[in-house]
């Protein structure tokens, strides 16, 4: 199980799909949006304003202003000029400034008539040179003048200066100013809804995701969907989550077999130590009276007993330095044919009371194998001597070596009764006794198998079994090539 690998830049999204862009994508097309939505807006309600009044271009404004307010003179010469041009003209877009002859002046904005335009003004008003009066003003645009005539003489002037610089703009804004903050306001809130409501929902998914995970739901996974950040952690998520479920899981696993090894060690020492107790308090006890040939026997059994509690010890270890990586292997090239004669007479009185042949065979091609020699021939003698416990008298051990691939290929092949199916799987575990007959008549720790399996994989080899009534074959596969790295670990012992 290895370590949660990091992104690389070649498995992040492409940066179209980025949620930070589409924030940012999503947010200026709102911004034109509204920006469009007023231009037409102030379009629409420019063209309203002069449909309904289109003598308030300058020009035409002038005129009927001037018209008017000759009409209200004719009838009333003290007429309030300023609360008239007030009155009828305060609304229109455009400043409107009336100078009488007799001094009166009014406009439609709060703001007076510039010096400079009165000065001319006064002086067309009065009959006078203009230029007389002082220099003349400089206008950002043209002044439109229009005479007010009153029963045929000169009243006065209605004039309309040049705006301000921004006095469109001022007028515009007045225009827009609350229907614009509403379409502002409606449009942040639905540009809020777009970006953020999904992303809240997505990141509610993995908030409530991470918080389950923590209360001990191992199983909990947050949604992946998209391919922006947001499903990027997501993803992450996910495989931390399953990294640490596979953690979890290969703990209980390892207790587990923690408990059980345990349970078989202690059942394994206590059968010879409670054989031995038994005698050896049958021997201290002053009033039973042993002869000479029980106590030998008993002694003979104790003997025994403490042998197969050395055994049984010394294998725990073994089996503990191979599988921990401890003690360093003696790798060189060796013959295996010699290996297999080695394992044949050593168990040549034992063949031939069970009445079992053994048979080798190596093929020229895999005669020298790179490999620890000692360690190699421990695995092929537990292989052996497994086999031959359960072989029945009249049966053959087939001892092989053949170059297969890149490996050679090692096998140890019995006309035993064989394995059954669900069994196979654990013929490599401590202690497992297939069938209470094996158990009963086993002479081993239960620890071989177990030892051979942990020494071949130290060598980056592999050992299986196949089985079925007859035939029960044994197979290690060992590298015709160790690198000089596996060497040097095998002979540090790391």
């Amino acid at each position: 199980m290895g370590q949660m690998a990091p992104l690389s830049p070649l498995t992040r999204s492409r940066w179209y799909r980025s949620f930070y862009w589409r924030i940012g994508a999503i947010f200026v097309v709102m911004v034109v949006a509204v920006i469009v939505a007023q231009s037409v807006m102030f379009s629409v309600m420019w063209a309203r304003s002069n449909r309904a009044a289109p003598e308030r271009s300058p020009n035409n404004l002038a005129t009927v202003v001037a018209a008017d307010l000759g009409s209200a003179l004719a009838g009333r010469p003290a007429i309030d000029v300023a609360g008239y041009i007030e009155e009828r003209y305060g609304q229109v877009p455009w400043p409107v400034y009336v100078v009488l002859k007799d001094g009166r002046v009014a406009g439609n904005r709060r703001e007076p008539l510039s010096a400079a335009i009165r000065r001319s003004v006064d002086a067309a008003v009065a009959g006078t040179d203009p230029g007389r009066s002082g220099p003349q003003p400089r206008l950002a645009g043209p002044v439109v003048t229009v005479p007010i005539v009153v029963e045929g003489g000169l009243a006065g002037m209605v004039v309309l200066p040049p705006p301000p610089p921004g006095g469109i703009l001022r007028e515009a804004g007045r225009l827009l100013s609350l229907p614009g903050t509403l379409l502002l306001a409606a449009a942040t809130a639905l540009a809020a809804f777009v970006i953020f409501w999904p992303a809240r929902r997505r990141l509610s998914a993995l908030e409530e995701a991470a918080a389950r995970f923590g209360t001990g739901d191992l199983a909990a996974r947050a949604p992946e969907e998209g391919g922006d950040e947001i499903a990027r952690v997501a993803r992450a998520f996910n495989q931390m989550a399953a990294e640490l479920a596979a953690r979890d899981h290969a703990l209980q696993t390892s207790d587990r077999l923690r408990r059980r090894m345990l349970a078989d060690v202690s059942h394994e020492l206590k059968t010879p130590l409670t054989a031995m107790r038994g005698f050896l308090e049958t021997l201290q006890m002053p009033d039973v009276l042993v002869d000479a040939g029980t106590r030998e026997r008993y002694l003979a059994t104790i003997e025994r007993e403490t042998r197969r509690l050395d055994r049984i010890v010394t294998d725990l270890l073994d089996l503990a330095r191979h599988e921990n990586g401890i003690g360093a292997f003696d790798v060189r090239l060796f013959d295996i044919e010699r290996v297999f004669d080695h394992v044949v007479r050593r168990h040549e009185r034992e063949m031939w009371e069970r009445g079992v042949t053994i048979r080798s065979h190596v093929a020229d091609a895999a005669d020298q194998v790179l490999a620890d020699p000692d360690r190699i021939e421990q695995v092929v003698e537990n292989l052996v001597a497994n086999a031959l416990r359960h072989t029945p008298a009249g049966g053959t051990i087939d001892l092989r070596a053949i170059a297969h691939e890149d490996a050679i290929r090692l096998s140890v092949t019995d006309t035993g009764e064989g394995i059954a199916p669900e069994h196979v799987a654990h013929v490599f575990d401590r202690f497992y006794k297939v069938d209470a007959a094996r158990e009963a008549g086993s002479a081993g720790s239960g620890l071989g198998l177990s030892i051979a399996k942990a020494i071949v994989e130290r060598h980056g080899g592999t050992i299986e079994v196949t089985s079925r009534p007859g035939r029960t074959e044994f197979a290690v596969r060992l590298p015709l090539a160790l690198t000089h790295h596996s060497i040097a670990k095998l002979r540090i012992g790391d």
